[in-house]
């Protein structure tokens, strides 16, 4: 019978071929200067997506200028939008001062003809009949009260007497030769106008003096409320 020799393995071989797989196995680990070019070709990788490729700088400025036209651009809507609400409040403000604009320049006729029906009543008679001076007292008391009442909703009256025109608040109906008033001079009041918080509602229907312009005024009357 044959004896088989079993040699026994070199422990020191084995010891060796075993660190080799295990070496083989582990994966290497980057160095700095890996990581490095790694990071700069991601960010180059990033730059060609995000911007094509230009030039990152130039790609900057116009990103800014953009922003800057759009800023500028929600700063001038901003304005708008402001000056739109203003304009709403003003609206607002004036329709509440001038809505009875309409309704006030009316009732003037009616105002205009109680003072013809005073004008028309002789001194004479007021003294004489008493029934016709309490008419005449009553007709007077009720255009007070409207006159009040128009000052109540700020409705001011022009009873420009002996003043200077303006064309603003009146209208010439005849011009009045030697008068021995300045030229331009209110000399008669056909009848007063009106105003409504400063705008007005109505012009003073006057007569004018024609002529002398160096002479004085002989008087003026302030505007009656």
């Amino acid at each position: 019978m044959t004896e088989q020799n079993h040699t026994p393995p070199n422990e020191e071989n084995s010891a060796d071929d075993t660190q080799d797989a295990l070496n083989n196995e582990q994966p290497s680990v980057a160095g700095e200067d890996d990581l490095s070019a790694m990071a700069n070709e991601d960010q180059a990788m990033f730059t060609e997506e995000i911007f094509g490729g230009a030039d990152v700088a130039a790609k900057i400025i116009e990103l800014e200028t953009a922003l800057a036209a759009e800023k500028e651009r929600g700063l001038r809507a901003l304005a708008e939008a402001e000056n739109t609400r203003r304009r709403a409040i003003k609206d607002r403000e004036d329709a509440g001062k001038f809505a009875i604009s309409r309704f006030a320049r009316d009732l003037l006729d009616v105002l205009d003809n109680f003072s013809r029906a005073m004008d028309s009543v002789p001194e004479d008679l007021k003294d004489v009949d008493d029934r016709i001076n309490a008419v005449v007292t009553g007709v007077e008391s009720v255009q007070n009260d409207m006159l009040k009442i128009f000052t109540n909703h700020g409705i001011e009256r022009i009873d420009p007497l002996g003043e200077r025109f303006d064309a603003n608040f009146h209208e010439v109906m005849f011009e009045v030769p030697g008068s021995g008033q300045p030229e331009g001079s209110i000399t008669q009041v056909m009848e007063p106008g009106y105003i409504i918080s400063g705008r007005l509602l109505r012009p003073a229907r006057v007569a004018v003096a024609k002529g002398d312009p160096t002479a004085a005024p002989t008087h003026a009357i302030d505007q009656e409320v």
